[in-house]
C-alpha cells in the first residue's frame, strides 16, 4: 500500500474522530441534564455565527489528536480572540493547559466556560475538578452542592460532595450527605463505615456505635457485619455486648474459621489466657482458616520475650496443629523450623527446613539455613554434597560457594575449598565483611596446601578489604612468625589482634610467640602467661610456648616442667619428644 493511501485513511480517521468531537462538544449542553428552556433569538443567532467557525475548531483539534499541542493552543486562542462568547474552545483549552501542567491557565479558563455556560453540566464538572488541583475545595464544594440541588437522583454527585466536605473537615456536612444518599439508596457498608469513621473523628463514640448497629441492623445475616460490631464493642470496653455479637456470629456462622480468632482476641483483652488459648486451637485445627493467618498469629501474637516464657508451651501446640493440619505447606514446615531454631533445638530444626526443600525447593533462604545449621552441627559430608546442589540451584549467591568450601576445608578437601571460595569471592558486591572472610578461608586453604605466597596474598586482601578481622590478624602473624619471616609486621598485626580480642588466649599466645621469635622473651613470657590462664584450660602448644620461653630465660627446669605438661595435654610440635629427652630447646 502507498504512502500516499495510508496518509488519506490517516486524514479520513482524524476527520471522523474530530467529527465525534464536535458532536460531544456541541452536544454537551443536552447530556446529563433534563431538556433545556427554548433559547432566546439573539442566542440563536450566536450559534449561526459559532456554526461557521467550524472550520477552525476542527483544524485545532486535529492538531491536538495528533500531538501537536503547540499549534492546538494557538488555534484555539486565536478562534477565542474571534468568537470570545463561544464556550467549547475555552472548555478544550483548559484541557491542553492541563496537560501542559498550566493550572492557572487552565483555571481560568475552565472558569469561562462554565460562564459561558452554566448549563453545561461537563464544563460545570470539569471547573470544579481543576479547582480542586488548584486547592480552591471551598469553591469545588460550591459546584457540587448547585448539582447535587439540581439533580437530586444523580448520586455521583452527592458521594463527590461528601468527599470533599470531608477534605475540608466539614463533618457535620459529610454526614447530612450521607444521610441523603442512604435514603435514596438504602444503607451500605462502605457510608456506613465512611459516616462511623467521622463520628469516631469527633469523638462521638455513640453516633459511630449507631452507624454499625444500624448496619447489622440492614443485613442480620452477614457475619462479617457482625464482626465489625464486635469489633468496635471491644475497643471501645463494651465487652459484653462484644462476646454477644461473637456468639451471634457463631450461630449464624458455625463454620466460619475466622470466628475463633476474634474470639482469642477477645478473651486475651479480657485477660482469660486459658479460653483464648482454646480458641486459638479451635482456629488452628479449622482447615477452612487460612495458613497465612495462621502463621501471622504465631508471629504477631508472641512477642520474643513471651516465647521462651509462659508461652512457649502453648507456640509448640499451635505450631504443631498448623503442621498436623497442614502438613503438605512448607509454610507450616518453616515456621515449625523457626520455632524450633528460636529454642536452640538445631538438628530438629535442620530436619524441618529439610522437609521444607522437598515441598518447595524455589525458597533459597531455606537452602541458606540448612547450610548454616550444617555448619553449626559440625555436618561437613552434607553441607558438601548439599551445598554443590545449591549452587547449581543458586549460581549467583556467594553464601552458597562460601559455605560449601568451609565443608570442603573441614574435610581436606583443600583444591575444591580454594574454587569454591574464589568463585564465591566473585560474586560479592558491596559487603566488605563477606569479602575478607572469602578472602580469609583462601588464607588458611593455601596455608593448608603449603603455598605461603598464595596464602599470605589472600590474608592481605582480606585486610585491605576489612582492616580490623581480628581472625586474619592473628593467623597472618603466627604463621609469618611460623617461618620467622617479616617479623616487625606480624608482632604490629598480633599486638592489634589482643586489642581487638582481649579475653581471646590463643590470640595472646600468638602475640607471645611473636614477641619471642623477635627475641622479646620477658614480653613473651607475660602474654604467653595470659594465655596460660585460659578458662578452658591451656592447650599443649601453649604450654610447649611456655616451656621455650623458661628455656630461653634461663630456667631450664621450669622448662621441662611445662614441656612435660604439654606431652600429657596433647599432641605437641615435632620436637617435643627431643626437648624431653635432651632437656633442652630444639628448634
Amino acid at each position: 500500500m502507498s504512502n500516499e493511501v495510508e496518509k488519506e485513511k490517516m486524514r479520513k480517521l482524524i476527520s471522523i474522530i474530530v467529527c465525534g468531537f464536535l458532536v460531544i462538544v456541541f452536544g454537551m449542553g443536552a447530556m446529563a441534564m433534563p431538556p433545556k428552556k427554548h433559547k432566546k433569538p439573539d442566542e440563536g443567532n450566536k450559534e449561526v455565527k459559532h456554526a461557521s467557525s467550524v472550520s477552525q475548531l476542527i483544524e485545532a483539534k486535529k492538531a491536538e489528536i495528533t500531538g501537536n499541542m503547540e499549534k492546538a493552543e494557538e488555534l484555539f486562542r486565536d478562534y477565542i480572540s474571534k468568537y470570545p462568547e463561544d464556550p467549547p474552545a475555552y472548555f478544550e483549552l483548559a484541557r491542553i493547559c492541563i496537560d501542559q501542567k498550566k493550572t492557572d491557565d487552565a483555571l481560568v479558563m475552565a472558569q469561562k466556560a462554565a460562564d459561558l455556560d452554566p448549563e453545561n453540566t461537563w464544563y460545570q464538572l470539569y471547573l470544579a475538578e481543576v479547582q480542586q488541583m488548584k486547592g480552591h475545595i471551598k469553591e469545588s464544594i460550591g459546584i457540587y452542592e448547585k448539582l447535587a440541588g439540581k439533580y437530586p437522583n444523580e448520586m455521583d454527585y452527592f458521594y463527590q460532595l461528601g468527599a470533599l466536605y470531608i477534605m475540608s473537615e466539614k463533618y457535620k456536612d459529610a454526614i447530612h450527605i450521607y444521610d441523603k444518599i442512604e435514603e435514596k439508596a438504602g444503607i451500605s457498608e462502605d457510608i456506613s463505615i465512611q459516616k462511623e469513621k467521622i463520628y469516631l473523628s469527633l469523638n462521638d463514640i455513640s453516633g459511630a456505635q449507631k452507624e454499625l448497629e444500624n448496619l447489622v441492623a440492614a443485613y442480620p445475616e452477614n457475619p462479617k457485619f457482625l464482626s465489625i460490631l464486635a469489633e468496635f464493642y471491644l475497643s471501645n470496653k463494651m465487652q459484653d455486648k462484644a462476646l454477644a455479637a461473637y456468639k451471634k456470629i457463631s450461630d449464624i456462622d458455625p463454620g466460619n474459621p475466622y470466628i475463633h480468632m476474634s474470639m482469642a482476641d477477645y478473651y486475651r483483652k479480657a485477660g482469660l489466657k486459658d479460653k483464648a488459648f482454646e480458641e486459638l486451637k479451635l482456629g488452628f485445627a479449622n482447615p477452612a482458616l487460612d495458613i497465612d493467618t495462621k502463621v501471622n498469629i504465631l508471629l504477631s501474637f508472641y512477642s520474643s520475650n513471651q516465647l521462651f516464657d509462659e508461652k512457649k508451651d502453648e507456640a509448640y501446640a499451635l505450631v504443631k496443629l498448623l503442621v498436623d493440619v497442614h502438613p503438605n505447606d512448607p509454610k507450616s514446615h518453616s515456621i515449625f523450623g523457626d520455632l524450633l531454631f528460636q529454642d536452640k533445638k538445631y538438628a530438629e530444626s535442620r530436619d524441618e527446613f529439610l522437609h521444607v526443600i522437598t515441598l518447595d525447593s524455589s525458597k533459597y533462604v531455606i537452602w541458606e539455613e540448612v547450610m548454616r545449621l550444617d555448619l553449626q552441627l559440625e555436618k561437613y559430608d552434607h553441607l558438601s554434597e548439599f551445598g554443590k546442589k545449591a549452587i547449581e540451584l543458586y549460581p549467583e549467591q556467594p553464601l552458597v560457594f562460601f559455605f560449601t568450601g568451609i565443608a570442603d576445608l573441614q574435610l581436606k578437601h583443600y583444591d575444591d575449598a580454594a574454587r569454591l571460595f574464589v568463585s564465591g569471592s566473585k560474586l560479592v558486591v558491596n559487603n566488605d565483611e563477606l569479602l575478607s572472610q572469602f578472602y580469609m578461608y583462601l588464607g588458611d586453604t593455601y596455608h593448608a596446601l603449603e603455598k605461603p605466597v598464595e596464602s599470605d596474598k589472600y590474608y592481605q586482601k582480606s585486610l585491605d578489604a576489612k582492616s580490623d578481622n581480628s581472625y586474619v590478624l592473628n593467623n597472618y602473624a603466627y604463621y609469618l612468625s611460623v617461618r620467622n619471616t617479616e617479623l616487625t609486621k606480624a608482632e604490629a598485626m598480633a599486638k592489634k589482634a589482643v586489642a581487638l580480642d582481649t579475653a581471646n588466649s590463643s590470640f595472646e599466645d600468638t602475640y607471645g610467640w611473636v614477641l619471642y621469635r623477635l627475641g622479646k622473651f620477658e614480653e613473651a613470657r607475660t602474654w604467653i602467661g595470659k594465655a596460660l590462664k585460659d578458662k578452658d584450660g591451656a592447650s599443649a602448644e601453649v604450654l610447649e610456648h611456655y616451656g621455650d620461653v623458661m628455656f630461653r630465660l634461663g630456667d631450664p627446669a621450669q622448662a621441662l616442667e611445662y614441656w612435660l605438661k604439654a606431652k600429657e595435654k596433647g599432641k605437641g610440635s615435632g620436637f617435643l619428644e627431643r626437648k624431653i629427652g635432651e632437656k633442652k630447646l630444639v628448634e
